[in-house]
């Protein structure tokens, strides 16, 4: 049940697509920070950010976020803040937001593209074994600064 899912880039500030973040962001975390139009000005006007929106029958029913930089040892991409909406949840819709950044990133050129997902989210984490993504034992450090918490 993904024909009509359409996936597409955020490239206007509009209000609407605010009020669309926070509502996922509710879904996502327990504790979300408010997302503003500030916020998603700068997502949009940077070249290294990427927002994009899974839209069913006119309503935003999932997102995903690419950040990408250049390191010494090569371009990297990460992926975030991957949610689908509780009622579209087991329709293919975060794997479809998957893929497209899948297909973004290698568009882009050589590179990594990572991400990091909790333990417990069972079904997310297979989700993205299944899209090709490997399992690296590693630790993730942690270090909130000043204004920003999460």
């Amino acid at each position: 049940m993904n024909g009509n899912v359409r996936i597409f880039e955020v490239q206007e500030t509009a209000e609407a697509h605010v009020e669309s973040v926070n509502a996922l962001l509710r879904q996502l975390s327990s504790s979300p920070h408010a997302f503003t139009a500030e916020s998603l000005a700068s997502i949009v006007s940077s070249p290294s950010s990427h927002l994009f929106f899974a839209e069913c029958d006119s309503r935003v029913v999932g997102m995903l976020a690419l950040g990408e930089y250049l390191a010494p040892t090569g371009r990297k991409l990460w992926v975030e803040d991957v949610v689908v909406d509780e009622s579209m949840r087991g329709r293919s819709v975060g794997r479809m937001l998957v893929e497209h950044a899948v297909s973004f990133a290698k568009e882009g050129g050589d590179g990594a593209l990572m991400l990091t997902s909790r333990p417990s989210r069972v079904a997310a984490n297979s989700l993205y074994r299944s899209c090709g993504f490997m399992h690296k034992e590693t630790n993730m450090y942690r270090m909130p600064l000043k204004g920003n918490e999460s």
